[in-house]
């Protein structure tokens, strides 16, 4: 209960502040290219419920039935705005509203599309016990996933062998033990590798 109060005044306060950031990057996307503002694609959420989150766009419209579902950095989809967008990670902050509602948690295991979540294992299905989150010891890791498949001819594929053995462990590791004092840790270490490396020091985050 702690931690669901947690996060719905965090996260009402996020909206409040980054109302103009949203109506801005709404308008470069409605200009950029046709089709919706917000991305609505369908994740599994809390004990295997499927839900759909907030994302701006950051691809072509219908972008998910012309090519897979992982995203290379090279992926010709993306828009010219949305390449700027995922570079600093903008296009995950409206998931405050699915944290508002309830279908996320600030800080949890990235929510994973169907197909990927039919292929787990008896253990990988823990991950589900919890909400997913915005944010994790996996997102901070991983940091670029498109970098890691660029060139890629099957990203769905190189998705899990190369980026998701590692976020499984870190995953699991967080359902293991996850508390109010480890989600703060790990949404500062997320300020700092997001936005304070990025933006403020001009380069990656180290």
């Amino acid at each position: 209960m702690l931690k669901r109060a947690f996060d719905v005044a965090l996260s009402f306060v996020a909206l409040v502040f980054l109302i103009p950031l949203f109506l801005v990057i709404g308008a470069l996307i409605k200009l950029n290219s046709p089709g919706p503002v917000f991305y609505r694609g369908t994740r599994i959420g809390l004990h295997g419920e499927p839900f759909r989150i907030f994302k701006f766009r950051t691809m072509v419209f219908d972008a998910d039935m012309k090519g897979p579902s992982s995203t290379a950095a090279d992926d010709n989809r993306i828009t010219p705005i949305g390449r700027f967008v995922r570079r600093f990670n903008i296009d995950e902050l409206p998931q405050f509203i699915n944290v508002l509602t309830g279908k996320m948690s600030i800080v949890g295991p990235r929510p994973q599309v169907p197909w990927a979540v039919r292929l787990y294992t008896e253990e990988e299905r823990t991950i589900l016990s919890v909400r997913p989150g915005i944010t994790d010891w996996a997102t901070i890791w991983v940091r670029d996933e498109g970098e890691r498949l660029r060139g890629s001819s099957d990203p769905d594929r190189d998705y899990l062998d190369k980026v998701w053995p590692e976020k499984r462990r870190l995953q699991l590791e967080y359902v293991r033990d996850h508390s109010l004092l480890t989600d703060i840790r790990i949404m500062l270490k997320t300020l700092d590798v997001h936005l304070v490396s990025r933006v403020f020091r001009g380069g990656e985050a180290r």
